[in-house]
């Protein structure tokens, strides 16, 4: 039998459930289907591309390899396995893949040698026409925090008002105004040709503004750091998606997924509201690191991970970068060397930390700037102004072609550059590369485009997480039985090919 049910089913024997029965009550009755089996099909379906809890329920009751795993128990309804996958794999299905990759290493499988990581955009189940935008939000508030001033200050006399009017302020105010109208015993009216008194139009007033503000609170705390989210799914970002239907670069909702894999085996994911790639990757490292107890040996990554933060964090880490710097390809073609021209030609003086420019002018250093990353590191850039370029010969053509008194030399981040230069254009760092792009990248190609998995079904970073790691186990263990099957087992590497 070709099919891979036999060894999802040996295979998930294996893993210890401790975790996933704990999540259940003790109390009342057992449920009618065991936690274990459950997994067992949610994970053999995901494998076989059903992701619809509805087609789950119909595969359980006509197909013969979901009926094996049952083995003689009842077929969950649809309503079982969402709540199962909502509810209960939620906490636990992380430690799960982690016992998994575990059981891989012990089999000689994974050697946690290189790593290699690449992230997509995947769809949101939310709608396309749900956006809130930051800029959007900041300029409505702003609008509201004046205009709630004129009022207060113009309407009802206020002469001191804080810097910053809250909704929880407004409050205050709303109470005191509806106190002084029992006091008044005013009689609110409502309706066409009803006469309003004054202090029930300030109430409303009042009212309105509090909503509003409540309202911008609300989205300054769900955007975290965002410049977005949607309406229907408050933990997506508006981002652009490979998958372009309409082919107008139309953002919609998604999640950034991040994947590190180990000889062809997904060892581990992420979630990120990040658009961008670059500051996904310590915080996934430090995780992988938490979960296996040790790092990879080596991390295999493209451009979009280049940061001095990051190979600072890789450098204290022991992990040796085979990240390809930003400007590898462009630094290859001739609009490199015309465009950098003036310099590459320039000469430094370690010893007295001066830069001679084409020209024969002496760039001294004139400061430092600080930049902090994101995660806290603080670069240093130095920067070195030519005192004078009267005269000079290239006046008008220097750096890039514009005149410029001074440059900008990030020494570390230089150093840290030319390392993983030095690195991936080695014999192991070109295997290293061409696996990346096998490995890494085709988990997504299969995983859009064979398994047809390129749009969430539930909302909510956390259910999110949850779908994409039973994806990633259900990948692992189709991976397994095709090695198997091709005899490709304990292979961690394609081997270069004989042009290369």
């Amino acid at each position: 039998m070709d099919d891979s049910v036999r060894l999802i089913d040996q295979v998930l024997e294996e893993i210890n459930y401790r975790e996933l029965y704990l999540i259940y009550s003790s109390e009342g009755r057992n449920p009618a289907v065991s936690p274990k089996t459950l997994f067992k099909i949610m994970v053999y379906a995901y494998s076989q591309h059903i992701y619809s809890s509805r087609e789950i329920e119909k595969a359980c009751k006509l197909n013969l390899a979901f009926i094996y795993l049952l083995k003689g128990e009842k077929a969950p309804d649809h309503s079982t396995i969402t709540r199962f996958r909502r509810e209960h794999l939620t906490s636990c299905v992380e430690g799960l893949l982690t016992q998994l990759v575990k059981l891989l290493a012990e089999a000689d499988e994974i050697h946690f040698e290189n790593l290699f990581i690449d992230g997509t955009k995947i769809e949101a189940n939310a709608n396309k026409y749900t956006f809130v935008w930051k800029g959007f939000i900041e300029k409505s508030e702003a609008k509201l925090q004046e205009k709630a001033t004129k009022y207060l200050m113009k309407e009802l006399g206020f002469t001191k008002l804080p810097e910053y009017i809250s909704a929880e302020y407004l409050q205050k105010v709303l109470s005191d105004l509806v106190l002084i109208a029992d006091h008044q015993g005013t009689a609110f009216v409502y309706g066409s040709g009803k006469r309003k008194t004054d202090i029930q139009r300030q109430i409303e007033t009042i009212e309105g503004f509090k909503t509003r503000q409540q309202k911008y609170e609300t989205a300054r705390a769900i955007f975290k750091g965002r410049n977005s989210y949607s309406k229907t799914d408050k933990d997506a970002t508006f981002m652009h998606m490979k998958e372009d239907y309409m082919r107008n670069g139309q953002l919609k909702p998604g999640y950034n997924i991040q994947a590190a894999v180990e000889s062809e085996y997904i060892v581990g994911i992420d979630v990120s509201a990040e658009r961008t790639d670059v500051r996904t990757l310590i915080p996934f490292l430090d995780k992988l690191n938490r979960n296996y107890g040790r790092n990879f040996d080596n991390l295999i990554a493209d451009a979009g991970y280049e940061s001095e933060e990051n190979y600072d964090y890789l450098k204290r880490n022991g992990i040796t970068p085979y990240i390809k710097p930003s400007n590898y390809e462009y630094s290859k073609t001739k609009k490199f060397q015309k465009d950098m021209e003036f310099r590459l030609a320039m000469d430094y003086d370690e010893e007295k930390d001066v830069y001679t420019c084409k020209g024969g002018r002496i760039l001294k250093l004139s400061g430092n700037k600080h930049k902090k990353g994101f995660m806290g590191y603080e670069s240093t850039i130095k920067i070195y102004k030519c005192e004078s370029c009267e005269g000079c010969p290239y006046y008008g053509k220097c750096y890039k072609g514009n005149y410029s008194k001074k440059i900008q030399v990030s020494e570390r981040f230089d150093y840290f550059r030319e390392e993983s230069r030095k690195n991936i254009v080695s014999e192991k760092g070109i295997q290293l590369r061409i696996n990346r792009s096998i490995q890494a990248e085709g988990v997504f190609g299969i995983t859009k485009q064979d398994y047809g998995f390129k749009r969430f079904l539930m909302r909510g970073a956390e259910n999110v997480r949850t779908e994409y790691l039973i994806l990633a186990i259900a990948f692992d263990l189709n991976k397994l039985h095709y090695r198997i099957q091709s005899n490709r087992i304990g292979l961690s590497l394609f081997p270069l090919p004989e042009s290369a």
